[in-house]
C-alpha cells in the first residue's frame, strides 16, 4: 500500500551510470523519494530472468523508470527511458505523487 519507483539499470548502461552520479545523489531527488519504495531492477546479466522481469513490466532495456501507484497500478504516462536530469526527474515525480 505504497508508492513505488522502480529503476531499471544495468552495470553496462551509460544512461544508467549517469542517473546514479548525479540524479540519484542529488539531496533534492532523496527528499521527493522519502515516500516511496524503491526497487531497483539489475538487468546487467542477459538471462532468462532479467528477460522474463522485462517482459512482465513490458521493458525493452535500461535506463528505465516506473511509478507504481498504492494500489498497484503504474503510472504508464508517466514512464521514462534514458537519462533524465534532475529537474526533469523531479517533474515527473511530482506528477506521479500528484
Amino acid at each position: 500500500k505504497k508508492k513505488v519507483f522502480v529503476d531499471f539499470y544495468a552495470d553496462w548502461c551509460l544512461d544508467c551510470k549517469r542517473m546514479q552520479r548525479s540524479t540519484f545523489t542529488e539531496a533534492e531527488v532523496h527528499s521527493a523519494l522519502a515516500d516511496w519504495a524503491l526497487i531497483k531492477v539489475d538487468v546487467t546479466a542477459v538471462n532468462d530472468d532479467s528477460e522474463e522481469l522485462k517482459q512482465f513490466f513490458d521493458v525493452f532495456g535500461p535506463p528505465a523508470t516506473l511509478f507504481i501507484k498504492a494500489d498497484g497500478r503504474e503510472h504508464t504516462n508517466l514512464r521514462q527511458y534514458g537519462f533524465m536530469k534532475k529537474d526533469d526527474f523531479l517533474a515527473i515525480l511530482s506528477k506521479a505523487t500528484s
